[in-house]
């Protein structure tokens, strides 16, 4: 009997070892190339889950595999550890926010050594302590001095029996989470971020971001939302209430003779005005700015809307055309109001129908006679005007151009660029967050803190009861301060900042992260800068990683960094699943790595979660499948084990061997295997693909060993094999690939050990021809490797130059791929 696979004794060994010898951490002083690896950082909640597991898996994998192929790789990990869940974990335990905080930190850095990640422990941040959260306060007043930041009414959840402001997540069908009460929608002064003044530089720089997924950068493009399109002023008919006018956004100027009314959002001040005199419009706002304002963005919600009983002025026809007020459009795009097209926006044609609203038809298509009374639905193509005055028989486009010059210069209006994406809202009255450095002077005004008296900390002496103002307004000793300009009695601010600011810049904190005279030294940034790869879930797609890029901008207007955008390559994990949903606690699939590390291993749950799908694929978890990964390394353990003496005799190959069939036929897997895996990891990062690979090379040094005898040489191409799949399996089970690799009698472990070398005349990659058809007729061929994906097969299909000739300008349907004879492109005619 062999020696047993013990594997937590082995995990446990090589964890101890990694830590006491600090193997992974990094210095910029290293000449080796740099290669900055990152997952997103963890929220302190108590317990890492599997989505952490994945995430941090397909991370360390690559972190290992830069390091043996010789680079100096940076692979930190911190906490992302203030914001709202303490607070509530606080009031549901009785705790301190901090001091709960602090538990949960050291029980998930527990988790994560346990599972053997390399992270650079020595760079470990956590974004409640004052040496980080000072650097927030020193950002912010950086950007007061700069205008970035500034103070104005912002609406907010406001519960009235709590007497507090809810987060988004807190409201519950429009109900406060802990008291059911009715939320109300509430004007506060809030501090601001003046995102919006780097709207274009964020959209145009993802021109240069090829490494990021399309998914990600279509969402953070339509959060952005550019519109190109004309503001034009339509005058309030009724100078009794007023008098002034509605300034409108569209695109679609060229529609304007069609605007038969005009509605307003719930949020816009007409309409506050307007409700002082109507009960009922009144009573419709209240309940209305209730609505889940995504919902009301994406026209989830049934529309509704109500008439104001007043009239604006067409500023084209002059015809007087009522005003509503509608739940479908929305105060933070455009001007909050929209002139109401129904035969020409879809939207609006629908609320047409619903109340009986005018409809007018002004544009219409080269092959019809549009009737507004007998449309079906809006025609919203451009086409030639219609009814326009003096703009009709123009083409759409011709009549934009035309308008435009006429509101201008007639001082109607004027042509615009508006976006959706809005100033950032950083104030949050809770207590556990990054103070606002700001001070209240009844002499001087609203004033920074001096950056020298910096951090403002967060006072311990406070009771959380989650209910009333911000514990720091009734927190004396914290709220009474002098002022920065005079020394006279002042009262700071007592928002702290959303967690968002926290997350926008950890990732430079990490390269310098005990700089004590800045957030972090400009040149030892610019050594690890970008981010190589930045590993995190598609739910972040839009705020934290707007966020981070807009920081980083901002950051370049301070002269701290060069960098316009932060990250080469964007890796968007899918989540792990299980009975068809996200693993969650309310739904009772959670499945938790402790007790399948406990069963199984490290090393086996983190094969599991990389083996199951491509990265950005869902991991769809199932606890027999686990069998798998745990027989195979079980497998890999016995083989080494088995014929380890054998082994450690064989010497090396010298490359005068004569082969024989058998042998020639491993060494060729061998190299074979070394290139796939290398290829998988690092130009497509399919680590699922890659381990597929390892595990057919494992089944070959089987059959390699099965007739005995073995003669000398036998053994040196065995050994080859051998130390070959020990070393390809270390980024995803490094545990027992160190242990092995100590048995084949390499004392100083994987550290001293590179990435294998494959040599191409022995791989001799198997090539197989494809005949590429387009609409299935034959138009060219292509040669590619046997092992190439099916995805691989149709790119290379449809950039074969004569097969571009016959697709340029068409639309793809489908390309279908028969394995290795066949693809058949279809386009449109």
């Amino acid at each position: 009997m062999g020696r047993p696979y013990e594997f937590e004794e082995i995990e446990r060994k090589w964890q101890a070892r990694w830590l006491e010898t600090r193997e992974f951490e990094a210095s910029e002083t290293d000449e080796r190339p740099k290669y900055y690896c990152l997952e997103m950082l963890p929220y302190p909640s108590g317990k890492i889950h599997m989505g952490h597991v994945r995430n941090y898996s397909i991370g360390d994998a690559i972190a290992r595999f830069k390091r043996a192929k010789g680079f100096n790789v940076l692979h930190p990990i911190g906490w992302d550890a203030l914001g709202l869940p303490a607070e509530n974990a606080a009031l549901k335990h009785g705790a301190h926010p901090e001091d709960w905080t602090r538990a949960n930190i050291a029980h998930m850095k527990r988790q994560l050594q346990r599972l053997g990640f390399s992270y650079a422990w020595d760079r470990e941040i956590a974004t409640c302590d004052p040496d980080y959260y000072r650097w927030n306060q020193w950002f912010f007043i950086q950007m007061w001095n700069k205008g970035l930041a500034f103070r104005k009414k912002g609406a907010v959840n406001w519960c009235p029996v709590d007497l507090t402001v809810l987060a988004n997540e807190q409201v519950v069908d429009g109900r406060c989470w802990r008291c059911d009460a009715q939320v109300v929608n509430k004007e506060l002064e809030q501090w601001f971020l003046r995102i919006t003044r780097f709207a274009e530089p964020l959209l145009a720089d993802m021109e240069g971001l090829p490494g990021w997924p399309s998914t990600v950068l279509t969402l953070q493009r339509n959060w952005i939302g550019r519109s190109e399109g004309s503001e034009i002023e339509f005058a309030l008919a009724d100078p009794t209430h007023g008098g002034g006018s509605i300034r409108v956004f569209t695109t679609r100027i060229d529609t304007v003779y069609g605007a038969t009314f005009v509605v307003l959002a719930p949020e816009h001040p007409l309409t506050s005005r307007l409700a002082a005199s109507n009960p009922a419009l009144g009573s419709y706002v209240e309940t209305t700015v209730r609505e889940d304002k995504e919902k009301r963005r994406l026209g989830e919600l049934e529309q509704t809307g109500i008439a104001t009983g007043h009239d604006a002025l067409n500023p084209f026809t002059r015809e007087r055309i009522p005003i509503w007020v509608a739940n479908y459009v929305l105060m933070d795009y455009g001007t909050g109001a929209v002139m109401a097209v129904p035969a020409h926006d879809d939207r609006d044609f629908a609320f047409a129908r619903a109340h009986g609203l005018a409809m007018k038809a002004v544009i219409q298509p080269p092959s019809a006679d549009l009737d507004a009374r007998t449309m079906q639905n809006a025609f919203t193509d451009h086409g030639t005007l219609v009814d326009s005055g003096e703009f009709t028989g123009l083409p759409s486009l011709d009549a934009i151009r035309a308008m435009n010059a006429k509101i201008e210069r007639e001082g109607l209006g004027k042509s615009a660029v508006t976006y959706k994406i809005r100033d950032w809202g950083i104030s949050r009255q809770r207590y556990w967050g990054t103070p606002i450095p700001m001070v209240y002077c009844d002499e001087c005004g609203i004033l920074p803190v001096r950056e020298t008296d910096l951090p403002v900390l967060l006072p311990r002496d406070v009771t959380i009861t989650g209910k009333g103002e911000s514990v720091l307004r009734n927190n004396r000793s914290f709220l009474e301060t002098t002022c920065p300009g005079c020394d006279r009695p002042a009262r700071r601010e007592t928002d702290t900042m959303d967690t968002f600011v926290d997350s926008s810049w950890y990732f430079y904190r990490y390269t310098d992260p005990r700089c004590s005279d800045g957030p972090f030294r400009p040149e030892v940034a610019r050594h690890w800068f970008p981010i190589d790869v930045y590993i995190g879930g598609i739910e972040h797609a839009i705020l934290h990683l707007i966020y981070a890029r807009f920081w980083t901008k901002m950051m370049r207007e301070l002269g701290l960094t060069e960098d316009a955008e932060p990250v080469d390559v964007q890796l968007s994990q899918g989540m792990v699943i299980k009975d068809g949903a996200k693993m969650s606690k309310n739904k009772g699939n959670v499945v938790e790595p402790d007790e399948v590390v406990a069963q199984y291993g490290a090393d086996t749950l983190r094969l599991y979660v990389l083996f199951e799908a491509p990265p950005e694929k869902e991991v769809s978890w199932t606890d027999q499948r686990l069998e798998g990964p745990a027989r195979f390394l079980q497998r890999i353990w016995r083989f080494v084990d088995n014929e380890v003496d054998a082994l450690a005799s064989a010497s090396p190959i010298e490359g005068n061997e004569s082969w024989n069939e058998l042998e020639s036929s491993l060494r060729k897997k061998t190299h074979q295997t070394i290139q796939r895996v290398t290829h998988d990891i690092e130009e497509r990062f399919h680590l699922n693909t890659a381990i597929a690979a390892i595990m057919e090379l494992v089944n070959e040094m089987y059959r390699a060993v099965e007739p005995r005898p073995l003669r000398d040489d036998t053994w040196k191409v065995v050994r080859e094999a051998t130390e070959a799949v020990i070393l390809l399996l270390s980024p995803f089970a490094p545990h027992v690939a160190e242990e092995l690799w100590e048995t084949l009698g390499y004392g100083n472990g994987l550290r001293s050990a590179s990435w294998p070398r494959f040599d191409s005349e022995v791989a001799a990659d198997e090539k197989t021809t494809f005949v590429v058809q387009v609409n299935g007729k034959l138009r060219g061929r292509i040669e590619v490797s046997v092992y190439e994906s099916e995805e691989e097969v149709k790119r290379l299909a449809l950039a074969d130059e004569n097969v571009k000739r016959f697709t340029e300008g068409k639309e793809l349907r489908r390309v279908i791929v028969v394995p290795r004879r066949l693809v058949n492109v279809v386009v449109s005619p």
